[in-house]
C-alpha cells in the first residue's frame, strides 16, 4: 500500500501469496472476531488517532497490520480468491470512510472485523445468495432420523480432524450453509447476531449451522475412506 494514499485512492491490492493468506484450518475451530493477525507497539491509541484526524502514515500502518487477517476472513467467507482480494480492498475503503466514526466502544479490532463481514455480506447480497430454507433443514436424512438437536456440538466435528480435510470440506459446502458455519462457529458470533446480519430468524441460523455441521461430517467421512482405498 503506497505510504501516502489520497482519501478517494484505494489501497494497494493485497500481495498475492496465496499460500501465506490462505486460512489455515486451525482458525477453522475457534472464534477470531476479538483476535487481531498483528499488534501495533504501545501507541496504539495514537496511531489510530492520527488515522482519524487524516494521517496517511497512521492508516497505511493500520492496513499494514490488519490487511492479511481481513483477507483471511473474506476468503473463509466467500471461497473465492479473486472475490476475496476485491472485497479486502472494499473493506478498507470502507474503513477509510468511516474510521472517524470509531468512537471505542469495541476494540479496534473487532470493529473492523465487523465492518469487514458486512462488507462481504452486502457482496453475498448483491448476488442473490439465498439462505437455504427452515423446512429443507429440518428434513431428517436416512441415517439420522427425525430427532435433531439444533445447537448442539457434532462430537465428529470436536474430534482430531486433518487440517486439509477440514479445509478441503468447508470449502466445499453450499455458500448459505458455509456462510453461517463459517459466521458462527469460526468467528464466533452469536445466532442472534447472525440472524440480525442476515436478516433470517435465529431458528433459521441454527438450523443451517446444523445443517453444514452434517455436511462436512458426511464431506469428511467420505474422504477419508477414499484415502483409506488409496
Amino acid at each position: 500500500m503506497p505510504n501516502s494514499p489520497s482519501p478517494t485512492q484505494a489501497p494497494s491490492r493485497i500481495p498475492s501469496n496465496r499460500s501465506a493468506d490462505t486460512p489455515s484450518a486451525a482458525a477453522m475451530g475457534q472464534s477470531t472476531n476479538n483476535v487481531p493477525s498483528g499488534s501495533l507497539n504501545p501507541g496504539d491509541a495514537d496511531v489510530l488517532a492520527r488515522a482519524q484526524a487524516g494521517d496517511h502514515q497512521a492508516f497505511a500502518q493500520l492496513y499494514s497490520v490488519h490487511k492479511r487477517r481481513i483477507y483471511s476472513l473474506c476468503l473463509r467467507m466467500l471461497g473465492n480468491v479473486a472475490e476475496a482480494e476485491d472485497l479486502t480492498q472494499e473493506a478498507f475503503l470502507q474503513l477509510h470512510r468511516k474510521i472517524a466514526t470509531f468512537r471505542g466502544d469495541s476494540a479496534f479490532s473487532t470493529w473492523l472485523h465487523r465492518l469487514s463481514v458486512n462488507v462481504v455480506l452486502m457482496q453475498l447480497r448483491k448476488k442473490g445468495l439465498s439462505l437455504v430454507s427452515l423446512d429443507e433443514a429440518m428434513e431428517p436424512t436416512p441415517e439420522e432420523g427425525p430427532g435433531r438437536s439444533f445447537g448442539s456440538p457434532d462430537l465428529v466435528l470436536t474430534g482430531a480432524i486433518d487440517r486439509l480435510a477440514l479445509e478441503r470440506a468447508v470449502a466445499e459446502l453450499p455458500a448459505g450453509y458455509r456462510l453461517i458455519f463459517i459466521l458462527h462457529d469460526v468467528e464466533g458470533f452469536e445466532h442472534n447476531e447472525i440472524a440480525s446480519m442476515l436478516d433470517c430468524s435465529i431458528g433459521n441460523s441454527k438450523s443451517q449451522l446444523h445443517k453444514a455441521r452434517l455436511k462436512l461430517r458426511d464431506t469428511l467421512r467420505t474422504q477419508k475412506r477414499r484415502e483409506e482405498r488409496s
